[in-house]
């Protein structure tokens, strides 16, 4: 079955996939990799209504009697999509379907993505038939600041059911990302930067009420709300940067408000781990199969690789691209990384636990730990290997697919 095929197919199935409802569910594989500890064979996973309240070796794990019983050879965390527009962007790339991008200002950190988001979007079920079970996504790149963020699972009937974090980060753009064609501002990158600036001490300035012409009390624009938020450390901002002078012109905004930083991008992040490291930044790392031209000319396989070794906190993401199907698939840029210098755990956490931690939801996913919602992902042999399928993927103890992709 061709990809197309799978999106349409998804679009006939979707009602079934978003329709039940949690169940009591025992899932058992040859290996668990629960991603909180060493690997288990022949290992269980239990999941009551919902959540995970049993992890260890079937031989000494009960399995209560009639819970339903799916099985595999892999078994993992369901995988964690660290920066994407699905949902936003759907995969007819037509105009009525791409709501990533406003462009009628240049810093709009008002735009919410959950006031935007189609979880019934086919490219949503598509990316949940490879075992991703969240994604992060929002506003992308196109704008100086683009919107902002949310944090979702890839099942729900509506926006509502689906997300976990409504507000998750202020996505911003540098470089030829966000510049204009000199007819509109900003036009070059020392203009981006005193934009942000300016945004940032307008919000730093304005008091919680100030007065109009009249003397009456007006509250503050939505856009200054959201800014505040950002220098009260209430939310992350995300800026996606490749090149390294960009990268740095971001670290400076960071030093200057003493703001929350997330580095989205970052092709030459090699080039100054140093400085992020002291930084204490987070970075959602390019795809690494992203094709290497413009701004990602010097991008690399072994990146991640790199950044582990620094020891700078990283998850792969599936990006932005402007042509069908408008999406990658996390699973296989992190079989890249595992062959490009990354150990095999280090890639599967940095598409689930790591990635979790970064999107500060790794008290619910990334995980298969007692507590913890029941999202898993099955495969019929190494996830990393093309030969090998998704056969089931659940969330909140829901079997979402079992059809092998």
């Amino acid at each position: 079955m061709n990809m197309m095929t799978r999106l349409f197919a998804g679009a006939a199935a979707l009602g079934f996939a978003v329709s039940a409802h949690a169940q009591d569910i025992v899932v058992k594989g040859e290996q668990v990799h629960t991603m909180a500890g060493p690997m288990i064979a022949n290992g269980v996973v239990v999941i009551d209504d919902g959540t995970i309240v049993a992890v260890g070796p079937a031989a000494s794990t009960p399995v209560p009697e009639g819970f339903r019983v799916i099985e595999a050879k892999v078994v993992t965390p369901g995988l964690v999509d660290a920066r994407t527009v699905v949902g936003l962007a759907g995969y007819l790339n037509q105009a009525q379907d791409q709501d990533q991008l406003d462009e009628s200002a240049p810093v709009q950190p008002q735009l919410r993505a959950i006031d935007a988001y189609n979880p019934q979007e086919v490219l949503v079920e598509w990316l949940r038939g490879f075992g991703i079970t969240t994604i992060h996504t929002g506003h992308g790149p196109g704008a100086l600041v683009s919107g902002q963020t949310m944090v979702a699972k890839t099942a729900g009937l509506t926006a509502d059911d689906a997300v976990i974090r409504g507000e998750a980060m202020v996505a911003a753009n540098l470089g030829p990302w966000a510049l204009t064609d000199g007819s509109k501002s900003p036009g070059t990158r020392a203009k981006q930067i005193a934009l942000l600036r300016t945004a940032l001490l307008a919000a730093q300035a304005e008091d919680e009420d100030s007065e109009d012409k009249k003397g009456k009390s007006k509250p503050p624009s939505l856009e200054t709300r959201v800014m505040r938020a950002v220098l009260a450390g209430e939310r992350p901002l995300l800026v996606t940067a490749h090149r390294s002078q960009d990268i740095m012109s971001a670290l400076r905004l960071k030093e200057e408000f003493g703001i929350d930083l997330v580095l989205d991008g970052a092709s030459e992040a090699y080039l100054l781990t140093d400085a992020i490291r002291e930084a204490g930044v987070n970075v959602i790392l390019h795809p690494p199969m992203m094709r290497q031209y413009g701004e990602l000319e010097n991008a690399s396989f072994t990146t991640g690789a790199v950044l582990r070794e620094a020891g700078i906190p990283f998850a792969y993401q599936s990006g932005y691209e402007g042509y069908v199907p408008k999406t990658r698939v996390v699973l296989w840029e992190a079989a890249i990384a595992a062959a490009n210098g990354l150990e095999w755990n280090e890639a599967l956490a940095a598409i689930t636990i790591d990635a979790a931690r970064i999107l500060g939801v790794e008290d619910r996913v990334g995980s298969l730990e007692v507590g913890k919602d029941g999202d898993v992902a099955l495969f019929d042999g190494d996830p990393f290997e093309y030969t090998s399928h998704a056969v089931g993927v659940v969330i909140d103890g829901e079997v979402v697919s079992d059809t092998p992709q």
